[in-house]
């Protein structure tokens, strides 16, 4: 079976399979499938294998994985199955096995299109398989080949997420000037690396970004592999968001994943500096866990784990009117953590000339009573909020 095994893991990890038919069952009985069909489909913006299992009077189905679909396929052939025939974009393979399980496999010439089935096409991202990238290729999730390394897939999916969401921030970046874009906590930088690579590169823009991390270790990695892609616009410096002062103005400001107060501090110095778009993913919230009080909300409050959901959401509802109160139009999206963290929140903010902050403000401190809280944001805007609000 080992033959079949690695041909199944190609055809899955290199995604040329476009249907699968399994048939030819064992041993019957009244529990078993006679038949089992594999293709492409996408849930939730994401790819999956959908088996679908016949039996004599109703369909089941199960959408997986790669890695769970080759054990799925392997398992069937294994102990369910005499035969599999899988079409693929370059050929099809009919997999025969033995009454000793061996299995024999014949190759032919492909027979189905890949674009019978809207399902199987691959999803069109800003950066594709097959294009060479060399951020990708420098930072391990691409190889020199052009393929996604399979144990990256789900990176590379979570680096063309956010490319999406700056793509909509496009019409309000000045094409006709140098933008100025910091990114506070790029850590490893592989998004800092995508976005120089998807204004400059793919979107022509001229920019000058600079990546802000506490790790010194982590801030000579990205600066030498700057230096290597001839990334001349993008620096990085070692250092915090509260004591960042370089600049009086900043196009683009980006807080991925500070902790606690420290988004906070990025939001108030985004705004101080005029930025027209904001982006913001918070990490660990614990400014509110110890201060939020409501009576009414005691049956929620009690149970520990759902006092903290409860304390993350109050925390970023704070930070979203803030900077509506601010002048900011906001939104609250859904953003793939790179950690895989439940921390998927984003906070995507364009400042609105006309802003209707009045609403807001009363709104806004209706809120803050009903929770009885007095957030550290006010302190990390100060006078410049403590005006609007009064």
């Amino acid at each position: 079976m080992q033959n079949t095994i690695e041909l199944i893991e190609k055809i899955i990890n290199e995604e040329t399979i476009i249907k699968a038919t399994f048939s030819g069952i064992r041993k019957k009985s009244e529990k078993t499938f006679n038949k089992v069909t594999i293709k492409k489909v996408i849930i939730q913006n994401e790819e999956k294998h959908q088996f679908e299992y016949f039996y004599d009077k109703n369909v089941e189905h199960k959408n997986l994985n790669n890695n769970d679909s080759i054990a799925e396929m392997c398992k069937l052939l294994e102990t369910y199955f005499k035969q599999a025939v899988i079409n693929t974009i370059d050929s099809d393979y009919q997999i025969l096995i033995s009454k000793k399980g061996k299995a024999k496999i014949l190759k032919k010439a492909a027979t189905r299109k890949f674009e019978e089935a809207s399902h199987n096409r691959k999803k069109k991202y800003i950066l594709n398989e097959g294009e060479l990238t060399p951020f990708l290729i420098e930072l391990g999730i691409m190889s020199a080949q052009g393929k996604i390394v399979n144990s990256k897939y789900d990176k590379f999916k979570q680096i063309n997420r956010y490319l999406e969401l700056v793509s909509d921030c496009i019409p309000y970046l000045d094409k006709n000037k140098t933008i100025r874009i910091i990114d506070f906590g790029c850590g490893k930088a592989y998004l800092t690396f995508a976005l120089y690579d998807y204004l400059v590169l793919k979107m022509g823009y001229n920019v000058e970004i600079v990546g802000l991390d506490l790790k010194e270790n982590v801030i000579k990695f990205c600066s030498d592999l700057a230096q290597k892609l001839n990334y001349d616009d993008l620096r990085f410096e070692q250092g915090d968001i509260k004591g960042f002062n370089q600049f009086t103005n900043v196009d683009m400001v980006i807080s991925l994943h500070a902790c606690n107060t420290a988004t906070d501090e990025a939001l108030a110095k985004a705004v101080n500096w005029g930025a027209q778009v904001i982006l913001a993913v918070p990490c660990c919230q614990h400014e509110f866990l110890k201060k939020i009080k409501n009576e009414k909300m005691i049956p929620m409050m009690k149970y520990g784990i759902i006092k903290e959901k409860l304390a993350s959401l109050l925390t970023d509802s704070v930070r979203a009117n803030v900077l509506e109160i601010m002048g900011y139009r906001t939104q609250v999206l859904e953003f793939i953590d790179m950690e895989h963290t439940p921390k998927n929140i984003m906070i995507r903010a364009f400042f609105d000339k006309t802003p209707n902050t009045k609403k807001v403000v009363n709104q806004y401190k209706q809120f803050k009573n009903e929770w009885q809280i007095s957030p550290y944001i006010e302190e990390a805007f100060g006078k410049k909020l403590t005006d609007k609000l009064n």
